[in-house]
């Protein structure tokens, strides 16, 4: 069962607001094993979203609408789906009552314009509002189905649970449909592009055995849709491994590799998820090295906290190109404090000679940046020393040009090493790229425990 997704509200498309709730509601759908193919937005227009609506009844099988079901004159969601069902609005007095109730409990009185909410379209059902007065509604259209929830999150979340998923569910048993689960996993990298990880994973995409899940109601011809749907395709178990593969370039968190897979419940989905995660990871390592920092929402400065903490290592740093980000984005790990000593921001030349110890000379260099990660150590009484230094720009510094960056690492028994290396971009995305680089070869560095440094 596919469904759509839209969003009401002028505020949306004029970016006042970001729209979460489709992102919820695609993440829990594909949760329940139902496709989303679609989302939309449209504002608050009676004649655009009853196109959106008759648009999305094309290509799917059930719709559902957020917002525009308050009591002002732009709340015009009812008005759309009663002319989507070709039916009137007919007043609920059970709704009226319901919602001078709830004025009545706080100690105000219902305003004449809250009537509107108690306006249903005919042969619809409603979902009881339990926080807030506009209640949802379930509109069957044919065959298929609109269910409206107002726009306020918790509202919504909370009719989804309660009237929309059993419903769905009821549908699908109905149409002969196997219930089930969409799962996602994320792996997080950094080292190749995008291109760079299609071109390496690309044999193995084409091997994997997808399939789309099978629909009663046949599959519309592809067509573009004003917002792509983060719900994934579905697909099925097979020999290949049923899963599907996407990439998402993240910018400073470095390119991410979505696995996707459906199966009948959370623990087939997981083993599905685990088997395609080890040929990745095992792909990805043979043709890079160790690429993969994280899984999920696992970041970069979590991935040093554990190369850290499985030695029981200490780390200082010694920033000055990037101002201190790498040593904040270390504090954002609960329990930093049992491994990280702190940072010296030696942003100042004459901060580098005096405090760091660094030979008096250009302090974008090699040399600078070895010193600057012994001295972290030595200053702050860290097992690892870390150094970044570099020209952030617009202007060249010690004859290297913008962008250009030296990353020291010192670490008791090992050799002082630095390496260089350049990066796009304007002053944020520079001092940026250079923190995530700088801590993701901690994090290398650290893993190859049994490997001396060179």
């Amino acid at each position: 069962m596919r469904i759509e997704v839209v969003a009401v509200g002028t505020e949306l498309l004029l970016g006042q607001i970001a729209d979460t709730n489709s992102a919820w509601l695609g993440e829990h759908l594909a949760g329940a094993g139902i496709a989303s193919h679609f989302h939309q937005a449209v504002g608050d227009n009676h004649r655009r979203i009853v196109l959106a609506l008759r648009t999305a009844l094309a290509r799917s099988d059930g719709v559902i609408v957020c917002g525009g079901l308050g009591p002002t004159h732009d709340d015009i969601t009812r008005e759309a789906i009663a002319e989507v069902m070709n039916v009137p609005l007919r007043r609920d007095e059970s709704v009226v009552a319901a919602i001078d109730a709830l004025f009545s409990s706080r100690g105000r009185t219902m305003s004449p314009s809250n009537l509107r909410q108690a306006d249903v379209p005919e042969g619809a059902t409603i979902i009881p509002q339990t926080k807030g007065t506009a209640p949802g509604l379930i509109c069957p259209v044919g065959h298929k189905v609109v269910y409206a929830v107002p726009g306020v999150p918790y509202e919504m979340a909370d009719m989804f649970d309660r009237g929309i998923l059993p419903d769905l569910r009821q549908r699908m048993v109905e149409r002969g449909e196997t219930t089930g689960v969409i799962a996602s996993r994320v792996l997080r990298t950094w080292g190749m592009t995008e291109s760079g990880l299609a071109d390496v994973l690309a044999d193995h995409i084409a091997g994997l055995d997808v399939s789309p899940s099978p629909s009663p109601s046949p599959s519309p011809s592809p067509s573009p849709s004003p917002s792509p749907s983060p719900s994934p395709e579905p697909v099925t178990a097979g020999a290949g491994g049923g899963a599907t593969i996407a990439f998402l370039a993240s910018g400073i968190e470095g390119i991410k590799v979505r696995i996707t897979v459906r199966a009948d419940d959370d623990a087939a989905a997981s083993a599905l998820l685990d088997d395609e995660e080890a040929r990745i990871r095992t792909i990805l390592t043979a043709a890079a090295g160790d690429i993969v920092f994280g899984v999920d929402d696992e970041a970069i400065e979590h991935a040093v906290a554990r190369a850290l903490s499985v030695d029981g290592l200490t780390i200082g740093l010694a920033e000055s190109l990037t101002g201190g980000l790498a040593s904040s984005r270390l504090v954002n790990v609960p329990g930093a404090s049992h491994w990280l000593r702190g940072s010296v921001v030696s942003y100042a030349s004459d901060v580098k000679f005096d405090v760091l110890g660094v030979p008096v000379g250009p302090v974008v260099s090699e040399d600078a940046a070895r010193a600057m990660a012994e001295g972290a150590r030595r200053v702050l009484g860290a097992d690892v020393g870390l150094a970044i230094t570099g020209v952030a720009g617009p202007d060249p510094q010690d004859g290297q040009p913008p962008g250009t960056v030296y990353v020291g690492l010192a670490v008791d028994g090992r050799d002082t090493e630095v390496t260089a290396f350049s990066v796009p971009g304007d002053r944020a995305r520079v001092r940026q790229y250079a923190t995530i680089a700088a801590l993701d070869l901690v994090r290398r560095r650290l893993g190859r425990r049994s490997q001396p440094l060179r």
